[in-house]
Parts: C-alpha cells; structure tokens; sequence
C-alpha cells in the first residue's frame, strides 16, 4: 500500500515536470523566463530523479543511470538559472541542461507507456523492437533539433527590479 502511494506521488511530480518542461519549452522559443513555470519544472524534475532512488530494488539499475545523469543536468540548469540569472552564455547553457533533464524525463515516460500500456508492451514486448526504437528516436531527434533551435534564440527578457 505505501510503495503503491510513493509510486503514484512520483508518477504525479513526473508528470508536473514534463508538462511544465514543455511550458518551459515553449516560452525558449519566445524569449520568455516563465519563472514560475521554470521552476514547477526544476522542482518537479529534480523531485522525480530524487525519489527514484528510493524504490525497493537489489541492485543499480539503468533509471538509477538515467537519474544520476539528471541530477547532474538539473544542478547545472539551476546554477545557470538562479546564481547566473541566465545572462550571456548561461541562457545557452541554461537550455542544454534543462532540456536535457526534460528529454530524460521523456526518455523514461516512452519507458514506462511501453512497460505499463498493454497495447504498447504488446507492440515491444522487450523495448528492443522497432516501434520503441523508432519512438526513442523521434523524440531524440525532436530534442536534438529543439535544443539547438532554443540554445541559438534563447534570449530572456532582462529581470526589472521592483
């Protein structure tokens, strides 16, 4: 019954943070800081990499992989976010890191559907088949492109003191 909670509470923040990552996305392109929105996106992404350590299991799996990496990413999108108020060369750096933890949030959602969704797990019952393949690569590719479009447009509108 706890486990069956903790597993649904970090469901739900990984949820939050891929749809305020999206919002996050979004607002790249247009130059906005959505500073709220970014961070219910940094919040939520790090609370997702976090609480995945804390799954019952013997031994160090790929997602605890995927988690360190994250984790890493998010520290630098943060420091690059708050300490370094994205101004010159933090904004690109700001886009990689947190679009990386964003992709990697993704990256394990696609995991998850296809492990968890009966027509999915049908369609790649072991996640090396091509409808998987072909997925992860999609959405790799997607990143890849937004990432690249975001880090060269990327330009906040400066913060006005009150």
């Amino acid at each position: 019954m706890i486990l069956e909670i903790y597993t649904l509470f970090h469901v739900l923040i990984s949820l939050a943070g891929i749809i305020a990552g999206f919002l996050v996305m979004c607002g790249m392109l247009a130059g906005k800081r959505l500073d709220w929105c970014s961070a219910v996106f940094l919040t939520a992404t790090l609370a997702t990499s976090v609480t995945g350590f804390f799954f019952p299991v013997q031994h160090f799996m790929p997602s605890h992989a995927v988690g360190l990496i994250s984790l890493a990413m998010l520290a630098v999108a943060i420091y690059a976010r708050y300490p370094r108020q994205i101004k010159g060369g933090w904004s690109k750096v700001y886009v990689i890191a947190a679009m990386l933890g964003q992709y990697l949030n993704v990256f394990v959602l696609i995991v998850q559907l296809f492990m968890k969704v009966p027509a999915l797990k049908e369609l790649a019952p072991t996640q090396t088949e091509p409808p998987f393949k072909i997925t992860q690569l999609v959405v790799l590719i997607f990143f890849v492109l937004f990432t690249v479009v975001a880090a060269i447009r990327f330009r906040p509108e400066p913060i006005h003191a009150a």
